[in-house]
C-alpha cells in the first residue's frame, strides 16, 4: 500500500499538537476513492469464527439488543437498524493490517486494532463515548455522525449497551466513502447509517492505571527476593493477646520496604505487557517448517516479515515480542530495531545478524511469529 495522506493538509506533528486528545477533526477525502477491503460475505464468515471477536446490535421497536459472536446467522439485509461489529480485522486480513499501519505516526504501543462495522439503513449502536481515541473511516455508503463535547456522560441503566442517557448533539456530519472523523477520548458521538454502510474504526490502547498497577504488582511478584523468615527474639509477654504487637508491624514494614523497583523494571514490565497478544490471538506455525539451513537460505533471498498478529517493541537494550523480552547487544539491536520499525527484514540487513539473532528468528518462524516475505 502506498503512503496515504490521511490527515488532509496537516502534518502528523500539527495533528498531535492541535487535535490529539483535544478536539475532533473531520477530514473529507482522507483516502480518495476508498473501497472496502472486505466484502460483506467475508465479514460474515469472520463473525462466524470462534477466535474472531464480533457483536450483533439490533434495535426493534426502540428496544436494543446485543449478541456476542460467533454468529451463525444474521438478520436479512432488508431488515433495518442492525449492525455487525467485527474486531481485530487486521489480525486476519493483510490489507486491513496495512491500513492500520498507516497510522504509525503514533507509537505501536498505543495502536490497537481495526474494527469493521456493517449496518443496514438506520443502524448504529446508539449515542455513546469511548475511553480511547478513535479514527472513524467511512468505507462504503453514508453515515451521519452527531457529536458533542458534553460533560454529562451518564448512561441509561438496564441496557446491554452503554448508551448515553442525555445526549445533546452539538455538530453533525455526513461521511461518505473515504471521509474520516477523529474523536478524542470521552467525546460523545452517535453514528447512524443512511442506507447500507461500512465504517472502519481505528482504535487505540488506553489501559487504566489500576489495570497497569495490578499487572505490575503481579510482574514484580515473580522477581522480588526477601530472604529470611519472621522472628521476634525479644518478644515480651502479651497484655492483650488479640492485639497485633506494634513491634511486629514495624518489623514487617521494614522488610516490605526493601521491595524496590526502578525504571528498568517498569520498562521490562510495560514492554511485555503491551506486546502480549490478546486472549483470542492464536499463531499458526508453518504446516511444513523448513530446516534451519533452508530457512536461512530462503530468508536471505526473500527477506522476513512479522506476522500481522505479532507486536514487536523495544526500548534501550530491551526488545519485546508477543509478551517476551530480551536484552540484546548493541549490534544485534540494530538488526532487531529494523524488524520492529519496518515490520520486515531484507536479506542485506539479515546478513548483519549474529548467530543468536538468527536462532531467535528461526524459533519465531517455527512459532508463526514471523514469515518469509
Amino acid at each position: 500500500m502506498k503512503k496515504l495522506q490521511l490527515l488532509g493538509n496537516i502534518t502528523p506533528a500539527q495533528f498531535l499538537r492541535d487535535y490529539w486528545h483535544k478536539k475532533p477533526l473531520l477530514i473529507k477525502g482522507a483516502i480518495p476513492g476508498f473501497k472496502p477491503l472486505l466484502t460483506l460475505d467475508q465479514l460474515l464468515d469472520a463473525a462466524a469464527k470462534n477466535h474472531v471477536e464480533s457483536r450483533l446490535v439490533t434495535q426493534v421497536d426502540g428496544q436494543w439488543d446485543m449478541r456476542h459472536g460467533p454468529l451463525a446467522e444474521l438478520p436479512p439485509r432488508t431488515q433495518r437498524e442492525w449492525t455487525l461489529l467485527v474486531q481485530g480485522v487486521n489480525l486476519f486480513d493483510e490489507r486491513a493490517d496495512a491500513l492500520l499501519r498507516e497510522f504509525r505516526f503514533l507509537p505501536d504501543a498505543r495502536l490497537d486494532d481495526l474494527m469493521v462495522s456493517y449496518a443496514t439503513d438506520g443502524g448504529g449502536v446508539g449515542p455513546h463515548f469511548d475511553s480511547y481515541d478513535v479514527f472513524l473511516l467511512q468505507a462504503q455508503g453514508k453515515r451521519r455522525w452527531k457529536i458533542s463535547a458534553q460533560q454529562d456522560l451518564s448512561l441509561v441503566e438496564g441496557l446491554p449497551l452503554k448508551i448515553l442517557s442525555n445526549f445533546v448533539a452539538e455538530e453533525e456530519f455526513v461521511l461518505e466513502a473515504g471521509d474520516m472523523l477523529y474523536l478524542p477520548p470521552q467525546y460523545a458521538h452517535d453514528g447512524v447509517a443512511e442506507g447500507e454502510c461500512m465504517t472502519y474504526s481505528i482504535g487505540f490502547r488506553s489501559p487504566s492505571y489500576q489495570e497497569l498497577g495490578e499487572a505490575f504488582l503481579q510482574f514484580m511478584a515473580d522477581s522480588i527476593d526477601l530472604p529470611g523468615r519472621y522472628a521476634d527474639p525479644d518478644l515480651q509477654p502479651a497484655k492483650n493477646p488479640a492485639e497485633i504487637p506494634r513491634e511486629m508491624l514495624a518489623n514487617i514494614t521494614e522488610e516490605l520496604n526493601k521491595v524496590r523497583f526502578d525504571e528498568e523494571d517498569v520498562t521490562i514490565f510495560f514492554g511485555e505487557y503491551m506486546s502480549e497478544p490478546k486472549h483470542n490471538v492464536f499463531f499458526t506455525p508453518p504446516a511444513k517448517p523448513l530446516t534451519v539451513g533452508r530457512f536461512m537460505e530462503a530468508a536471505a533471498k526473500r527477506g522476513l516479515k512479522l506476522s500481522p498478529k505479532s507486536l514487536m517493541l523495544y526500548r534501550g537494550k530491551h526488545v519485546f515480542i508477543n509478551g517476551e523480552s530480551f536484552a540484546v547487544s548493541r549490534a544485534d539491536k540494530v538488526v532487531l530495531d529494523v524488524l520492529a520499525n519496518e515490520r520486515r527484514l531484507d536479506g542485506a540487513t539479515l546478513a548483519k545478524a549474529s548467530d543468536d539473532v538468527l536462532e531467535a528468528l528461526y524459533t519465531w518462524y517455527a512459532d508463526g511469529w514471523i514469515e518469509l516475505a
